[in-house]
């Protein structure tokens, strides 16, 4: 990541496909997730909460800006920035609901050192932020995993959760049944685990070890239903408008989030309105995820405990893969490189 001396600055530029043509493989991204995780329950990361760009009456979507640094990657750390968009109707384009774009920065002299498709960074980050919850907060034996949304980071989650843990039953529905389908069909592809189709949220929730609620709503309704998580139950709700019953944490033990004050930012988030009625406060949260990591807090600590994890999206996830991606890129000479001055 070294700039040559004539003082001419080159930046990177790392498209979609060539970000593809990397091979990352699952535990590279679960290993940068789980060491940026681990760095900021350590203290060792600057993460600035998220802010939105919300264009015109905000019924076609908005933008999440998000900024950080991590010290400990590189020679002398990375900083950087990443704009999402947040468009749900997008399918009807045949485009992602999340199209991102991510910059890395020299943070000793401020020199932009790459600019990445973020798309993929942004689903696979977010599913591997969900694989290291559960392996620190889920019961090791939990075997039936329940997942509501098939779009952006679904697929990223179920992945790498069937490769944590030896399920023996996937669940998956989504709002079109079209939509359910195909993605249960893609999934069938991937993993040996059975994976059954359901019509409802209730149906894939009920009984499972493990509930994830990544829907694409537009306006709130209780997709995940506080009578249904059971003694042992690890629930990650993280959709962007809330899908979850106002007394879902009257059942919790623990409730653990990525970033506290990130959790406090901005007008969207699954548990927002428990952060604004004061249901969800600094007295009643357990810890943050990084504190769980890095040996801080205890995790899990019985089997019955129901345990809720809520992340909203660390800009130092993104900032810890798309190093991961440059130094691979670096190294195999893949991306263009771009005149700054």
């Amino acid at each position: 990541m070294s700039q040559p001396s004539d003082g001419q600055l080159w930046i990177r530029f790392l498209s979609g496909p060539d970000i593809d043509s990397l091979g990352l493989t699952s535990q590279e991204i679960v290993d940068a997730v789980e060491a940026a995780v681990r760095a900021h329950g350590q203290g060792r990361a600057q993460v600035e909460p998220r802010v939105h760009l919300v264009p015109g009456d905000g019924r076609a979507g908005h933008f999440n800006v998000l900024r950080g640094h991590l010290p400990g990657l590189g020679s002398q750390g990375i900083s950087g920035i990443k704009v999402v968009g947040d468009f749900v109707e997008n399918y009807t384009r045949g485009l992602p609901s999340e199209l991102g774009l991510l910059t890395l920065y020299d943070p000793q002299a401020g020199i932009p050192l790459a600019v990445m498709d973020a798309t993929l960074i942004t689903a696979c980050r977010t599913g591997a932020m969900t694989a290291v919850g559960a392996r620190y907060l889920a019961r090791p034996d939990a075997r039936v995993l329940g997942h509501v949304g098939a779009r952006g980071t679904a697929l990223w989650n179920i992945v790498l959760l069937d490769a944590g843990f030896d399920l023996t039953e996937i669940r998956v529905t989504s709002r079109r049944p079209e939509s359910r389908e195909a993605f249960a069909a893609e999934l069938a592809g991937l993993t040996d685990t059975p994976v059954k189709v359901t019509a409802t949220a209730d149906e894939a929730f009920d009984g499972a070890d493990i509930l994830v609620e990544a829907s694409r709503l537009t306006v709130p309704e209780p997709l995940l239903r506080t009578s249904l998580i059971r003694p042992g139950a690890f629930v990650v709700p993280y959709g962007t408008v809330t899908a979850v019953e106002l007394d879902l944490l009257d059942v919790m033990d623990k409730v653990v989030v990525d970033d506290w004050a990130e959790s406090q930012s901005g007008r969207f988030g699954a548990l927002r309105p428990h952060v604004d009625s004061g249901r969800l406060s600094a007295a009643s949260l357990h810890a943050e995820l990084g504190q769980v990591v890095a040996g801080q807090v205890p995790g899990r600590e019985r089997p019955d405990e129901r345990i809720l994890l809520w992340h909203r999206g660390l800009s130092i996830l993104d900032i810890a893969v798309g190093h991961l991606i440059l130094a691979k890129a670096e190294r195999a000479g893949i991306g263009t490189m771009l005149r700054y001055r």
